[in-house]
């Protein structure tokens, strides 16, 4: 049996089996459908299309029990083609737009509060990515000497983010010398991106006058760590923990520590979060072993990038694959347009 070629009736019981087992994260028997969503057909009828969904991998059953619980397969076809249309009720429209009309001062406050939001809600996992620089164009450059042997360096990019970077110099700067090399930073650097930087620095100062090379070999030998994003770990916002360990599938001890690993472990979110159509613009699932890392076979990724002038970042949900998907990708998608919004303004 092909995804395309289920019919009504077996549409019918593998959406009722998903919305039972996100309901309850119990194995959902023929007699319960029966019961509960009064399909019209008999005990008999719904066990045989359960054993052909179970057949065709749609579904399956623990050995301690007779009911079936969906597998990733089952979920897909869910997502993809079965659940309700993806829709936000007026209380939670309201919520979140009432959460960011409020005066906020700093864009990573921002972004705190679309990850604060989106758990709150959800009673999910919720991380927001901090925009990749990579592609932000930079605006300004200021050098500032912090003592005889430390330089501050201060990156401004073109929609407002700012980066600031510490290097230690092994030769005494003149104040001179420094803001000579400033405007000629800026001259020659100003309106590329990061990544343009990173690939021609070298070649565009290769003409400095003796006077200024010990200032520029600075940058030639730290240009990857100058204009790079910041470590991984400081790119991530991550919320809501204490209320996914509420959900029945952690109650295992093994599991349990398994959702607190993956929540210290953000390297693991980011490579998800981040690992993206570039040229999607939609809400992203990624479910169980689709997400191809044996720590995340329990659960789903739902995500969509924001934009922030020429850069843009990734907010999303992780939580166990019997999660609420409809609601979820609403959510989603309407706290990054609300943050994109928002960024476009603060500019």
């Amino acid at each position: 049996m092909l995804d395309q070629e289920l019919n009504e009736r077996e549409k019918s019981i593998l959406r009722s089996i998903v919305q039972q087992f996100i309901l309850t994260a119990s194995p959902v028997g023929s007699r319960y459908i029966v019961k509960k969503y009064d399909i019209g057909f008999s005990p008999a009828t719904v066990r045989n299309i359960m054993s052909d969904l179970e057949e065709s991998g749609f579904i399956n059953h623990p050995h301690t029990s007779a009911g079936r619980v969906p597998t990733d397969k089952g979920y897909r076809f869910y997502v993809d083609s079965l659940m309700d249309i993806p829709s936000l009720n007026q209380e939670e429209k309201g919520i979140i737009k009432k959460s960011f009309s409020t005066q906020i001062e700093e864009t990573d406050d921002l972004f705190r509060l679309a990850s604060k939001l989106m758990s709150q809600i959800t009673r999910q996992i919720a991380c927001v990515t901090y925009p990749k620089l990579d592609r932000g164009v930079l605006q300004k450059i200021q050098l500032v000497s912090l003592s005889s042997t430390r330089l501050l360096i201060v990156l401004s990019i073109k929609s407002g983010l700012v980066k600031t970077i510490t290097l230690e110099v092994k030769t005494d700067i003149k104040e001179s010398q420094l803001n000579y090399v400033e405007s000629l930073l800026n001259e020659r650097l100003s309106g590329l991106t990061f990544d343009e930087i990173r690939k021609s620095f070298k070649e565009r100062f290769s003409d400095v006058s003796d006077e200024q090379k010990p200032i520029i070999r600075i940058f030639v030998d730290s240009v990857d760590k100058i204009f790079v994003d910041s470590k991984k770990d400081e790119r991530v916002y991550i919320t809501g923990a204490k209320h996914v360990l509420t959900q029945p599938e952690f109650e295992n001890p093994e599991k349990f520590q398994g959702v607190i690993e993956l929540i210290e472990d953000k390297d693991i979110i980011i490579h998800i979060l981040e690992k993206r159509d570039k040229n999607a613009d939609d809400v992203i699932i990624s479910i169980g072993r689709e997400n191809k890392n044996i720590k995340l076979d329990e659960y789903s990724f739902v995500s969509k990038e924001y934009n922030y002038g020429e850069t843009s970042g990734t907010l999303g949900i992780i939580g166990p694959k019997r999660m609420e998907y409809s609601k979820v990708v609403a959510i989603v998608d309407y706290i990054a347009k609300m943050l994109s919004e928002m960024l476009k303004q603060d500019k």
